[in-house]
């Protein structure tokens, strides 16, 4: 999977794609991931992203001369998403989806947004990571992608790792399992007597009723 992103911030994603699963995910080059600075489409000698809005108010508003110039620089056609409070929510079952294209295009905002112009014009989808307002578009981003890498073959040290997850439709869109490990018994909590058992077809059993 190749994925764009055009940020104010680049330095932002340092940290986490460099780390953990994603950087295994890098280097196996199962996924592929572009930084475009924004500013560099700036305007002016101050190379200007942002401007007033059209009928006053707080804030600034980031330019639809200097944001589609940057989007239309990415070559090939990718699905293009754009993180807002007023997108739809992110869910697994969205991931999922989105994890079997080939190429997306993350736009960041920042300040009160972009000109709507862009997003009509310009944007194929807009998603919400939750029912708050975050300073800019790159925190979005990064739990996308994370969630993303998860669904890729390959990634995971066992693919069913990620088929069998909260909210996975392996487990019905419910929250996953509780899960235990040594020691057996810590400061007078046991692990359940079912998974000490042996018996595969009563731990299945188990399993499914600590769904919810």
């Amino acid at each position: 999977m190749q994925i764009d992103i055009l940020t104010l911030f680049p330095a932002m994603f340092e940290g986490p794609l460099s780390e953990s699963i994603l950087k295994r995910a890098r280097e196996k080059k199962l996924l592929e991931i572009a930084l475009h600075d924004l500013r560099s489409f700036g305007l002016g000698q101050y190379h200007q992203i942002d401007d007033s809005p059209y009928g006053g108010g707080a804030g600034m508003v980031m330019r639809a001369d200097a944001v589609v110039p940057a989007i239309e620089s990415v070559e090939k056609k990718p699905h293009r998403i754009y993180f807002s409070p007023r997108g739809k929510r992110l869910t697994q079952e969205r991931v999922e989806e989105l994890s079997k294209k080939d190429h997306l295009l993350l736009l960041c905002g920042h300040y009160e947004g972009v000109d709507q112009r862009v997003i009509d014009g310009w944007i194929d989808e807009e998603i919400s990571i939750g029912d708050y307002v975050l300073t800019g578009g790159e925190l979005p981003a990064m739990v996308l992608i994370d969630a993303l890498a998860r669904q890729l073959p390959g990634v995971l040290g066992k693919d069913e790792s990620a088929a069998e997850e909260s909210f996975s439709a392996a487990l019905d869109r419910k929250k996953e399992y509780p899960h235990y490990t040594r020691p057996e018994d810590f400061r007078g909590m046991k692990v359940p007597e079912v998974l000490l058992s042996g018996n595969h077809k009563e731990i299945e059993k188990w399993r499914k009723s600590q769904l919810h």
